[in-house]
Formats: C-alpha cells, structure tokens, sequence
C-alpha cells in the first residue's frame, strides 16, 4: 500500500498558523546567585566585613557555620546546643553566640573561627540573643512570659554576669537586642515573642542598662512576634520586622511611631545598610520576600521573590534575622530555608537598582519584505525618561547571531515603536534591550514574529498514468521563481512496505526543470520537493504513476497446431493433459488468476476460474486432464487483478486468450 506522508508545503503552512507572541521581561540581576548550606535550621546571621565571612548559626543541629561571601563552607564550631543570636565585637575579633541549650554565651575568635570562651549565665537563663556595647556583653533571655536583660562583664579576671536588668517592662520572650551603630553605650531591645509587644532603648555607659524609653502599653498587643530588629544609620530610628504586612518604624527617642515600609504578612529580617537604604524582609510562600527602599523613600525600588525548591508549592521562606548588606559593598546577603530542611545563602546584586520590564509587542504573522511594526514599553519602579535610548535587534534566518536596527528613543510613558522590514522568512525575533544606567540594571524583551515566504510553484509531469510493467518513464519537476535555492529532490515512493528512496537530488536547468527517469514495476507515488530558502517557501507536489503487473501465459504439450475459423488453436490428443505456465512479476502472497472458458451452443461459457498461487520466481503450473475431450473446443488466461490476487501494489492486467482443442 502507498504510504501517506505530511507534505513539506503542509507543514509549514500549520507552522505559520501557529504563530504566536513571546513578550521578555527582565528579572533578577544576572549576577545574583544562591548556594545549598549545610544548615538544618537559622537563628541568626552577621556579616564580618574584616575577614570576608558570613556566619550563620543553626540552633537544630547546635553549630555556627562559617562561610565565604559566595556561599562556601570555611569552617564549622559545633557543640553549641540551641544557638541563636549573633553578634560581631566592634573590632570584629570575635563572635558572640547566644546559647540557650548550655545557660552561656561563647565567644568565637572571628578570624579562626574557634571557641575562645564560654560565658555562663546562669541555670534556665536560656539567653537567645546577644550584643556588645558599653565594654559589655548584654544578652536577651528568659521565658516566653517573662523576658529580661543581662550582661557579662568580661574585663576582669572572672566574668560577672548581672541578670534582672528591666524586670519592669516584662519583655514577651527572651528579648532581642541591637547595639546602636552610632553611640557605643546605646543599645536596644525588642518582645522576641506574639503574647505582647514590648520595645526599649537603653544607656548603658555605667554597665548597668539604663532605659531611656520605652513604647507606649497601648501598642502591647499591637506587634505581634518580632523576628528581627535593626538601627538606621544615624541612630535616631529603629525599624522591626513583625506581622502586619509592613516594617515599622520608631523613634528612638521616645519609641513612638514614625512611619512603616511596606512589606508582606509575617516580617523577618531588616537589614539596613551605611546609606540608609532598607532591606525588608517576609516570610512570604506566594508573594515577594524582600523589598529594597532607598534613603527616604517609602516605594520598594526592588522586589525579591525566592523560587521554591523544596516540595512545597510555594517559595523558599527568609529565615528569621536573615538579611544584611556587604559591609563596604552594595550587595545583600540573604538565607532561606526550603520545605524537606535545605537551607540556601543567597547573593543579591545590585539590589538598589530598579529592574526595568521590557515588554515587546509584534504581530502574530507577517510577510517576507512587508513592514512590521515593534511597539512596547519599559516599566520600572524609578521610570526612564522620554528620550531615553533602546537598542533593538532582528534574529532571523539569515541573521542569526543578529542584526543591529540601530537606536530607539522612549517616548512618553516608557513607550516606543517603529517599523522594520524582515528580509528572511520563519521564525523573525526581535530584541528591544536597555543597557541600565546608575539606578537600573540593564534588561531586554523580545517579541517573535511568524513571516510567511513567497509562494513557490512546483510541478511534476506523469500524473495518473498507466504503463505496462518494465516501462521507462521519464519525470520532469518544474520550479518557478525562487531567491536563492534552486536545487529540488524527486523522491519514488512505491506501493507497497518498501521505504521511498531518492532518484534524484540536483540544481534546476535555466529552464527550472530537472528530470530522471525510471524503470516502472510497481504503482509508485512518486514526489519533488524543493526545500525552500530565506524568503521562497518549501514546496512539495506529487504524481502517482500506475503500472500493470507483468505477466506472461503459454501452453504447451500439444501435438500440432488447427486453424478453426479465423483462430489458431493448439492441439491435444484426449490422452494429453494441456499444461498451462504462468508467470507474474513477484510480490509476497502473490496468485494468478486463471481463467478457462469452453465453447457451447454457438458461444463461449465460463468453465470456471481460479487463483493460483505463484512461486518466489512469480510462476504457477496449471494442468488440464485432457481424457475422454475429443472435439472439445476450449481457450485459457491469466490476470493479475488488483486487490483480489493477494495485494493492490499492481494496476490490474489480464492476459490474451490462448485456445487449444482435443482429438482422438
């Protein structure tokens, strides 16, 4: 049976039905990256600017990790049970950790990363955070009803550990603390805990903590769990990461409300770096985690949301206290901690420039040398002026590493627009990039477009032709008008399970024609294609040739030749049995068909028929018992009939008549 195939020109006409737009926007800064830590749970992190390190303590498994700026473990100080809080000395030298599992707090030298002393505060202090300031350690501990300040003075011979520092205010758990970036002696502290809100500035100069304010009771329930804590650079504010979508903000001076960013639900981390630029922070599954104001404004220049790759359907979720800036840098450092336990450093770039989205608009489908128009628009959170320039770029077949369409302005509102004519057809991108300046990261868009080739004409002669079997035919495929190809491929695909096979693959003459020729023995569809180029479209056209079976029937064993009327008939004594020899071109299950017809009442009557089988040489033998046939008159053929003698890949044919008679 003749297979059945998509034609080339089919194709491509469903590919040019189904074009559709592809419209770019601009993400994360390239250089951004994260890093897998081997954390099982944070309590805290800080950024040590002197020796280029991040620690990160892990309160589940009882360690603080080590690690380099880009995420790669330098060493690991375990044996810490339920370490929490952190806190860098003013000199950087060492690394404070809260220890609520061994009632201590321990000093880490910063640079070796080894345990240099271990402070104890007391059986069921439990303290949770730490910060130096004034010549001490102070350290946040105590229940989740009854929290309290204490602190360690370490300058003597034998530390001196001074606990009940404000039994008065009654923190809501252990209480967080932050020193002051700008008074050595100031310190503040926050409700670590939902049951109230509570949040405090201190003196401590004269090593005993000294409250200078403190929030109003009618804000107690108001706060909700505080999850970090963070001075602005002056020291005149302190900004908490609570529930509430928002980051508030505080007076130091009084602790009075001053203002709030912007954030999602649940607030976990701050982080504000020298300029005065705030990082806020939320443990958001389906929503941005981080948003990045500049000094003095209250819209987010940048949104960060963490991809999920834990088994959740939701983001990655910023750990509590997880957030900082690059000490002397612009970057931020952020962690996060993934359903299934894995806990990921991430290395945010650039994170004060606004992200511009670049959205491309095209049409659907065009037309090789027709004019498209490329429209859009940049969107960011600080907007580019009109005015501003674009590049923008083609990729096409015949440029496909790009072709510069030189510079675009933006017009009013982030739009632009202009027309361009594509020169190749297929699958036509164009590229509209910005190239970021000091407030914006560089970004691009692009917009696919799909343009339709000129129609190409191609023909093949032969079409629904009838041959005898063993003929010689010639196909000519005719080409019309193309750009640049010219070459064409006649392919013969007989009837039958035998695959298509190339005849002929070469250039057209000047007339557009190439020709070959074939020996027919089967029905064959028989197919030019012509593959197309940058703006002439593939085309593919066909020609089913039919070819009769080849055959071949004689008689023999007779014993000399009559004439009767005007035929000749081959004759046989009644003792000789007429044998017939058949012979059809070979085909797997292939029969004859033999037809035998006997002369009576003035006409010839069918004296039946049959279908013999061939052997693998296409021959059947077929013998008539001649006894007791005197004066008969009779005449036999063979056919191949398409369809009925065991397969269709022939045309029919039936063979001439051969007569033959009988005598004594």
């Amino acid at each position: 049976m003749r297979k059945r195939t998509l034609s080339a020109a089919t194709s491509l006409a469903v590919l040019f039905s189904s074009a559709a737009l592809v419209a770019g926007t601009a993400g994360q800064a390239a250089a951004d990256s994260s890093t897998a830590i081997p954390l099982s749970s944070v309590g805290d992190m800080v950024v040590d600017g002197v020796h280029r390190k991040i620690f990160i303590s892990d309160p589940y498994l009882g360690k603080v990790v080590a690690t380099d700026y880009a995420g790669r473990v330098l060493s690991t100080v375990t044996g810490l049970p339920g370490v929490t809080g952190l806190a860098l000395s003013a000199d950087a030298g060492s690394l404070y950790a809260a220890v609520p599992g061994a009632d201590a707090v321990v000093a880490l030298d910063a640079a070796t990363v080894t345990e240099r002393a271990r402070y104890a505060t007391g059986e069921g202090t439990d303290p949770q955070y730490v910060a130096p300031a004034g010549g001490r350690i102070w350290f946040g501990y105590g229940t989740n009803e009854d929290g309290d300040i204490g602190s360690i003075d370490a300058s003597g011979e034998q530390p001196v550990v001074t606990l009940g520092q404000d039994e008065e205010i009654n923190y809501s758990g252990a209480p967080r603390l932050v020193a002051s970036p700008t008074d050595p002696n100031a310190i503040a502290a926050v409700s670590s805990y939902y049951h109230w809100f509570r949040i405090g500035a201190y003196d401590v100069s004269t090593g005993t903590a000294v409250r200078t304010a403190r929030s109003p009771e009618s804000l107690s329930g108001s706060g909700g769990m505080v999850s970090d804590l963070a001075y602005t650079p002056d020291g005149s504010k302190l900004i908490t990461a609570t529930a509430g979508n928002r980051h508030r903000v505080w007076q130091t001076s009084d602790l009075t409300e001053a203002g709030a960013y912007a954030s999602e639900f649940h607030g976990a981390a701050v982080a504000v770096a020298p300029d005065g630029t705030v990082a806020a922070g939320s443990d958001a599954w389906y929503a941005p985690d981080v948003f990045v104001y500049r000094p003095g404004e209250t819209k987010a220049v940048r949104q960060y949301d963490f991809p999920g790759t834990g088994s959740s359907s939701g983001g990655d979720s910023l750990a509590p206290s997880a957030l900082a800036w690059e000490p002397g840098g612009s970057r931020l450092f952020a962690v996060t901690t993934a359903s299934g336990g894995s806990t990921r450093l991430h290395v945010l770039d650039q994170p004060t420039k606004s992200v511009p989205t670049v959205t491309v608009k095209v049409p659907a489908s065009g037309t090789v040398l027709k004019a498209v128009t490329v429209s859009g628009t940049i969107g960011a959170t600080l907007g580019l002026p009109a005015g501003t320039p674009v590049t923008a770029t083609r990729y096409d077949a015949e440029f496909p590493q790009g072709k510069a369409l030189g510079t675009k302005k933006l017009g009013a509102y982030g739009s632009f627009s202009f027309t361009d004519t594509p020169t190749a057809a297929g699958n036509v991108t164009y590229r509209v990039t910005y190239a970021g300046d000091a407030t914006h990261v560089g970004a691009s868009g692009t917009a696919l477009v799909k343009v339709a080739p000129f129609k190409s004409a191609l023909t093949l002669d032969q079409n629904r032709r009838t041959v005898n079997y063993g003929t010689n035919v010639t196909y000519t495929a005719t080409l019309g008008w193309s750009y640049r190809n010219r070459v064409v491929e006649i392919w013969a695909d007989p009837y039958g399970k035998d695959p298509k096979r190339l005849l002929k693959r070469g250039t057209v003459n000047s007339a557009g024609k190439l020709s070959v020729t074939m020996k027919m023995t089967r029905d064959t569809w028989v197919t030019a294609d012509f593959a197309g180029d940058t703006r002439s479209g593939r085309a593919h056209t066909g020609s089913t040739v039919y070819t009769r079976a080849g055959l071949t029937t004689a008689l023999s064993r007779h014993y000399k030749w009559s004439k009767i009327g005007s035929i000749w008939y081959q004759t046989y004594h009644q003792t000789a049995d007429p044998l017939v020899t058949a012979w059809n071109n070979p085909y797997p299950g292939r029969r004859t068909k033999v037809e035998l017809q006997v002369w009576y009442s003035g006409a010839w009557r069918s004296g039946g028929e049959d279908y013999v089988p061939l052997n693998s040489g296409g021959m059947a033998y077929i013998a008539f018992d001649g006894d007791g046939a005197a004066g008969v008159r009779a005449r036999v053929r063979t056919a191949y009939v398409d369809g009925t003698s065991g397969d269709d890949v022939n045309t029919s044919v039936y063979g001439a008549w051969k007569y033959f008679n009988f005598t004594r």
